[in-house]
């Protein structure tokens, strides 16, 4: 598994769900999602339609188990997340899953979600064609929502609970905060 990376500017934000959202909608949905709920891709993906029936109006919030940890997680969904959820529903109101395949290579007769490496494949391609490049993959939004709440002043700390990481220090790696992001907090703030 090759390493990938978070998406660290707007602009380049902008260039995927642009480009995701020309080719195939349904991977735009997919990304903007994961930006806004930080889930792990397999997490995201085996949400059902079920699943988002009972959402609270008032503080809509999804239960999760989390594939990877099998822990249970509640994940607070915000405006962004709850537009895409409405947006499935509107459009797909007989589909199974939030993230169904409409693939006609699946013969099976029990409807599927979109797998993971069709959602690694699509992204490592865009990757390669927004500017700068950027490695995308499956871990792409996860990190670029983690980068995302670091550069506007969130807590480490903060962030690495959001992910549900072990140690700040996995989490710092994993966001992609490197020594010229240390280096260059010296010069941003002076006293």
């Amino acid at each position: 598994m090759h390493e990938v990376e978070a998406v660290k500017t707007e602009s380049q934000r902008i260039q995927i769900q642009s480009i995701l959202a020309s080719k195939d909608p349904i991977y735009a949905d997919i990304w903007a999602f994961m930006l806004n709920t930080a889930l792990r891709v397999s997490d995201a993906l085996s949400i059902s339609m079920a699943d988002l029936q009972q959402l609270d109006t008032e503080r809509p919030s999804l239960r999760v188990r989390e594939q990877k940890t099998g822990k249970h997680r509640n994940i607070m969904l915000n405006s962004g997340a709850i537009a895409i959820i409405r947006k499935r529903q509107e459009k797909h109101p007989d589909d199974v899953w939030l993230f169904q395949t409409t693939s006609s290579k699946i013969r099976r007769s029990q409807p599927q979600p979109i797998n993971r490496r069709s959602v690694g494949r699509v992204l490592e391609a865009i990757g390669s064609q927004i500017t700068p490049r950027v490695k995308l993959g499956c871990h792409s939004a996860r990190k670029t929502r983690g980068y995302a709440l670091h550069a506007s002043g969130h807590s480490i700390e903060k962030i690495s609970r959001i992910l549900n990481h072990s140690s700040v220090s996995i989490t710092m790696r994993y966001i992609g905060i490197t020594q010229a992001d240390i280096d260059d907090s010296f010069t941003e703030l002076v006293l």
